[in-house]
């Protein structure tokens, strides 16, 4: 499952996908798995990518197209 969000939000702020895996401490090449599916995301990583952003989890799983974290 591909997670359209999560590679639209890093797009929308001209973010390369390097600088992103950098930040997780992963490699480039299992970031793009993470945005096209190949690798589940964990849980760990959902909420860093969450913090990273500032949105809420079900925006990055495209559960959502609201990217307001509820409190």
């Amino acid at each position: 499952m591909q997670f359209r969000n999560l590679r639209s939000i890093r797009e929308d702020k001209d973010i390369k996908q390097k600088d992103i895996a950098q930040y997780l401490n992963v490699s480039q090449n299992t970031y793009s798995q993470y945005e096209t599916g190949v690798i589940s995301l964990t849980a760990e990583v959902l909420i860093k990518l969450s913090d990273y952003y500032n949105v809420s989890i079900d925006f990055l799983l495209d559960r959502t197209n609201n990217p307001e974290i509820k409190k």
